[in-house]
């Protein structure tokens, strides 16, 4: 930590009311009190201390410092809320704009939360205190009085006394009351012309009359904040998008990932809960219909479903049909319970965020968490009980009561044979179930080897130790253990269900339990498991015209991904696809593959393979025409992984998606290009790839924008041309290792990423960039000249140069800032529109001299692209924004 923040957080902690003086913190610190002092009044010149009184002066925490270091409800918000992350990237610019923040207008489908979300930015400005605490935050529906445009207009400006028939006294309109704070104008389509007109006014000069005055001229201070289900490009609405530049797409329910849709329901879950001073359990089932049903009406209705839910569980409750607030599938409007019809497609999504394992999720509002409620890892057991209640509750018959108990087996059974000693902290897991656990597992293992001829990889040694503690648990509670696949296991796995009776022995002599037959089914599953995770991964085949075009897209994936997996086939580019297919198809049935093959092709042409290697050699296909690079490295990772064939197909189409919305023209270190976190070790990926797991858990990698990737460091100069190659395709962000490396990134060690200190740091630049991506969408809307990837280039590209020629680098929502006020000053510029003039410019100027030229100079690559001249009252404007509080602060060593 550096000698400023050292003072910053002795000073929040010394200081309170009272205050501290220099002397006494420099005492503290053990630090001369020159530095001290000199670094007090730094802290004071930025705003984040205050000082008082003489000899002795005392210096404190400034209260706006306080509250601007407080975590935002806004922030809060995103957090959960990922898709939403542009929106309130945008909102904070627009709020956060010199001087008085810009209006805004909130565009999205009914029940999208626009409402809520204008709710968030009035909260976010105050706690940051550019509003008061008292500042008013007025709602209007402009919809409720559109059968009525006077009245309508009278609301929203006041009326003068006589204005119209009824109007018998002055009346203050909305922009009165909204003074000092923040108008919201619902449905703002409804707004009749004549409304429209004044509000354009108030906007344009900050004045207003009330309906009806001629001769008197009102002013207000008021932000507003539009909502609207039009589309803001609508003849109805261009004339509003004129004055609003700052337009945010609220996304459809539909449009934001799973685990959103998931923070959603257990907010509103836990919403209800308060409501019914009641603890709510939800069960498993329920939860997945939830998460994938067809909502429509996006989170309104979401809402209200869950709302109409909780109040069916409340009378079975109030009623005494249960002894508790719980809702099952059964209780689920039909509508909402066909999401369990989605289970295929769901399934691994359903997997990550519940489990399979678990029997309720509790919602409890005096916890403010979602509890899920798996009674002492109760595992497998837990699972079956519940799922075939459900399923007897709902009247399903015996026979589709085994498939589905059946299938839940095999998907908990399955679950291991994902798991390596790379991605798992054993220690952890022996620390959960215990010592005495661990060693009679090790023993059952030892002998279980013997008799099967069999060595069990670390999953096993995992598994098995999570499911015997679960087991021996539920028998010490008097539960019963049932196996529904006992005499398929008993008839598929002879050997192995043999040696877990054996192993059943041994457990019941430790424990002193009595373990039925039933469980040694689930024993000999586990002995079964290695057969299960060796089976075949899918085969990634890269088809390419040339003379190595293929082999060496091949061949670089492998030596990224140090494996040796996927494969090339060379095409002439006179060779007719007749040639090539046979090529395919004598390669397949040398090695085939049981999980499928993965076609990479650079032509149309090809594209029949699938169905033709299908048919003759029974072997599933799928084809992905005009591939890069990117393609073959995303799909083999996948593919390495374990991962089946539509998931790959699916996740590598996504690329496209990627390239598209980049610049291919541009050097691959541009702000689109796909970011990369490597994580690297020496002795093997073991570490690297614990690492990795670790900020994949803990990172918001924004929609698959940003992807970390482990490697393994053998060769010096082999290792300098992996990076040099992925450099090529993407950008590298950042490095996480447990040495340097010299390449010009920032760079992580291992503890700081286990201990969590270096995951804010990394999220960070994940976010700058992510904001530099999405910026230009924004500009696309606020923009009337200049093509905005263009502008956006080379206004981030002037900031850069500004922020490396001063030293000073701007914060994140000042520099989103920024790029808006640079944007809309070029957007002037070449529209040849009028500029406003600086205050007192001369006198600033003389008072900045040096920093006025390096900002001068930097513009000047926007004088000469776009034939403009920069005035030098926007330079004073550019200038203004590195102000210290506006940058990164560094402080100063000792």
């Amino acid at each position: 930590m550096k000698r400023i923040d050292l003072i910053e957080e002795k000073l929040s902690r010394l200081s309170a009311e009272a205050g501290v003086t220099a002397g006494e913190l420099a005492a503290s610190l053990g630090l001369s009190r020159a530095n001290v002092s000199n670094d007090l009044n730094r802290l004071c010149a930025e705003g984040k201390a205050e000082k008082y009184g003489s000899k002795p002066v005392y210096y404190r925490i400034s209260h706006t410092a306080a509250r601007q270091d407080a975590e935002t409800q806004l922030n809060a918000f995103v957090r959960n809320n990922q898709s939403m992350f542009h929106c309130v990237e945008q909102a904070k610019a627009a709020v956060l704009y010199p001087p008085n923040g810009m209006h805004i207008l909130l565009f999205g489908e009914t029940g999208t939360g626009k409402s809520m979300f204008a709710e968030l930015i009035y909260k976010y400005v105050k706690e940051k205190g550019y509003l008061a605490d008292k500042a008013p935050f007025i709602v209007f529906n402009c919809a409720d009085y559109s059968d009525n445009p006077q009245l309508l207009v009278s609301q929203l400006m006041g009326t003068k006394k006589g204005a119209y028939t009824g109007a018998d006294s002055d009346r203050p309109g909305l922009l009165e009351k909204a003074d000092g704070g923040i108008l919201f104008l619902d449905e703002v389509h409804r707004l009749p012309p004549q409304g429209q007109e004044m509000l354009f006014t108030f906007m344009d000069k900050g004045i207003y009359r009330r309906l009806g005055e001629t001769d008197a001229e009102r002013r207000a201070k008021v932000l507003i904040i539009c909502a609207t289900t039009e589309d803001p490009q609508s003849n109805l609405l261009n004339t509003f998008v004129r004055r609003i530049p700052m337009i945010i797409r609220i996304p459809n329910l539909s449009e934001r990932s799973i685990d959103e849709r998931l923070n959603l329901i257990s907010g509103f879950f836990t919403a209800e809960s308060a409501r019914l001073r009641k603890p709510i359990s939800v069960s498993v089932n329920s939860m997945r219909s939830l998460l994938s049903y067809h909502c429509p009406n996006n989170v309104g209705q979401l809402k209200n479903d869950i709302q109409i839910i909780c109040a069916k569980a409340y009378s079975d409750y109030a009623s005494r049909k249960r002894s508790e607030l719980c809702i099952i599938s059964h209780d689920l409007p039909d509508y909402v319970r066909q999401g369990l019809g989605f289970e295929t497609t769901h399934r691994q999504i359903w997997k990550r965020f519940i489990g399979i394992n678990k029997r309720f999720c509790v919602f409890n509002s005096e916890s403010h968490a979602a509890i899920w409620n798996d009674n002492d890892m109760e595992s497998i057991y837990g699972m079956i009980d519940t799922h075939m209640q459900e399923l007897k509750d709902a009247g399903t018959d015996e026979t589709q009561i085994k498939n589905e108990i059946d299938r839940d087996i095999q998907l908990y059974f399955e679950k291991y044979t994902k798991i390596s000693e790379s991605t798992k902290d054993f220690p952890s897991i022996r620390n959960l179930v215990g010592m005495d656990i661990i060693y009679i597992v090790d023993r059952v293992l030892i002998e279980a080897e013997e008799k099967l001829n069999r060595n069990f990889e670390e999953n096993v040694r995992y598994g098995l130790a999570v499911h015997v503690y679960s087991s021996i648990n539920r028998i010490r509670q008097g539960r019963k253990i049932v196996n529904p696949q006992l005499n398929v296991i008993r008839k598929n796995l002879p050997a192995e269900f043999s040696v877990a009776l054996s192993s059943l022995e041994i457990i019941n002599e430790k424990f002193k339990v009595n373990m039925p037959i039933d469980e040694a089914g689930f024993l000999a599953v586990f002995f079964d498991l290695n057969r299960f995770h060796r089976s075949a991964k899918v085969r990634v085949i890269v088809i390419a015209h040339g003379n190595s075009t293929a082999t060496s897209m091949a061949e670089t994936a492998n030596r990224l991904l140090d494996i040796n997996y996927t494969v090339g086939i060379n095409a002439s580019l006179d060779e007719n696809s007749q040639n090539v297919y046979l090529k395919l198809k004598e390669f397949l049935k040398k090695s085939p593959s049981e999980a499928g093959v993965l076609l990479l092709v650079d032509m149309g042409s090809l594209m029949n393979f699938p169905e033709d290697i299908e048919k003759e050699l029974g072997i599933q296909t799928k084809a992905i025409p005009l591939v890069s690079t990117l393609h073959v490295i995303d799909a083999a990772r996948k593919a390495a992984l374990g991962y089946p064939l539509d998931y790959i197909y699916q996740e590598t189409l996504r690329v496209n998606e990627l390239l598209s919305e980049a610049n291919t023209n541009l050097p691959a270190k541009d702000q689109f290009a796909k970011l990369f976190i490597l994580t690297i070790c020496t002795t093997g990926e073991g570490s690297a790839a614990l690492l990795k797991n670790v900020l994949d858990s803990q990172l918001n990698y924004h929609n698959s924008m940003c992807e970390a990737i482990s490697l393994k460091l053998t060769d010096q100069n082999d290792f300098v041309a992996r990076l040099s190659t992925i450099s090529k395709i993407g950008k590298i962000l950042c490095i996480v290792s447990t040495f340097q490396v010299d390449f010009p990134v920032p760079h992580f060690n291992l503890t700081e990423v286990l201990e969590g200190s270096a995951i804010p740091s990394i999220q960070k630049l994940i976010d700058h960039e992510a904001i530099l991506s999405k910026l230009g969408q924004t500009f696309s809307s606020m923009l009337k000249y200049g093509d905005s990837e263009t502008v956006l280039r080379s206004i981030h590209s002037v900031i850069a140069e500004i922020e490396v020629q001063s030293g000073q680098k701007l914060l994140p929502d000042v520099l989103v800032g920024v790029l808006c006020h640079l944007g809309c000053m070029l957007d002037r510029l070449i529209g040849s529109q009028p500029i406003s003039k600086f205050p007192q410019r001369e006198t600033y100027i003389q008072q900045n001299k040096a920093f006025f030229y390096l900002v001068k100079k930097a513009c000047d690559s926007l004088n000469s692209k776009f034939s403009i001249v920069v005035p030098d009252d926007e330079i004073c404007n550019i200038m203004r924004f590195f102000a210290p509080e506006n940058c990164e602060n560094d402080g100063g060593d000792e």
